[in-house]
């Protein structure tokens, strides 16, 4: 039977009267085991008297990796900082520092793009990921992002093969005093069609479509996933808008081969990395932004409501070299 779940009307005082520190400030802590990881090192390559030549450049490439850049974004990484070194006649490794800082916000700038629901109502967000990656809490969050901007949202409880999935979606309805839609036991592209047409009826600004966690290598999962997205259509002719894709950092590279596979059976239109506030591993960004550019919406460095903000990559290298 098709329920309807919808919060009491709650408002979290206390979190709205604490004042949480600012997201510069809780960026820089998010991101303290990937800085720490790569300066301490970088620290030690760039110190004083240090000198520009092949020893460096190669320890400069360990670090890199080693922070799960990857291979081709250090590739780059380098011969841009030796073209810099050439055409600005660097000496100096401190201005080597410079130059990498510079280099690394010239290849993630072009991932910064802000997610755009205007022209759409309702505009239908579909998410998707593997199980574990931060999914459900995600779209959590995003219901906070969207309601701060004063729009109204309404979440469709599409991963039917996890009750506790649907019993954690509702948690997050009531926090955020927003309806959840839900079925138990029912076939997720249902739930989802029906989640469309009430969204409609009632005048919803953003849907956002929770599915099941998947591996990409079942390909029959992927294939369900498929079916969801044309059930989608379906109900709003052009929807989803956006096919927005969960990646947990600490799976390093593994989520470069996420990235690939979801983006070859769905054409994914924007990324969430969730968990860099758990990781060394957040250069994996990096590796993102070299072998599949696909938009990063937002980053995660934490698990209250916001500390889910959009990409900026200003703010991602500051927060990572300071």
């Amino acid at each position: 039977m098709l329920s309807f779940f919808k919060s009491d009307k709650k408002s979290n005082e206390k979190e709205n009267r604490e004042q949480a520190p600012g997201w510069a400030a809780r960026l820089k802590h998010g991101l303290a085991k990937t800085r720490d990881n790569l300066g301490k090192q970088l620290s030690g390559l760039f110190g004083a008297g240090a000198k520009i030549d092949e020893e460096l450049y190669e320890e400069l490439e360990t670090a890199l990796l080693s922070a799960d850049v990857g291979v081709s974004a250090t590739q780059y990484l380098l011969d841009d900082l030796k073209r810099r070194v050439k055409r600005e006649k660097l000496e100096d490794a401190a201005q080597l520092r410079a130059a990498l800082r510079d280099s690394l916000q010239g290849l993630l700038t072009p991932l910064e793009a802000m997610l755009d629901t205007a022209g759409h109502k309702p505009y239908v967000i579909m998410m998707v990921g593997v199980n574990g990656a931060g999914k459900t809490t995600t779209i959590g969050k995003l219901a906070k992002h969207f309601q701060a901007q004063g729009k109204s949202v309404l979440l469709a409880a599409g991963d039917t093969f996890r009750a506790a999935a649907r019993e954690q979606l509702q948690v997050w309805g009531e926090r955020n005093n927003v309806t959840v839609i839900t079925q138990a036991g029912h076939d997720s592209a249902a739930v989802i069609f029906d989640a469309i047409q009430a969204a409609r009826s009632r005048g919803i600004d953003i849907v956002l479509a929770d599915t099941a966690g998947r591996l990409p290598t079942q390909l029959h999962l992927m294939e369900e996933l498929k079916k969801i997205k044309r059930v989608i259509a379906k109900a709003e002719p052009g929807a989803p808008h956006e096919t927005m894709l969960v990646l947990d950092s600490n799976t390093g590279q593994n989520a470069i081969a996420q990235v690939k596979s979801f983006d070859d059976a769905l054409q994914v239109t924007g990324l969430v990395l969730t968990k860099l506030d758990g990781t060394a591993k957040g250069g994996v960004i990096a590796a993102i932004a070299k072998t599949r550019p696909i938009p990063v919406r937002f980053i995660g460095v934490g698990e209250q409501l916001d500390d889910l903000r959009p990409f900026v990559a200003r703010e991602f290298v500051e927060a990572l070299f300071e």
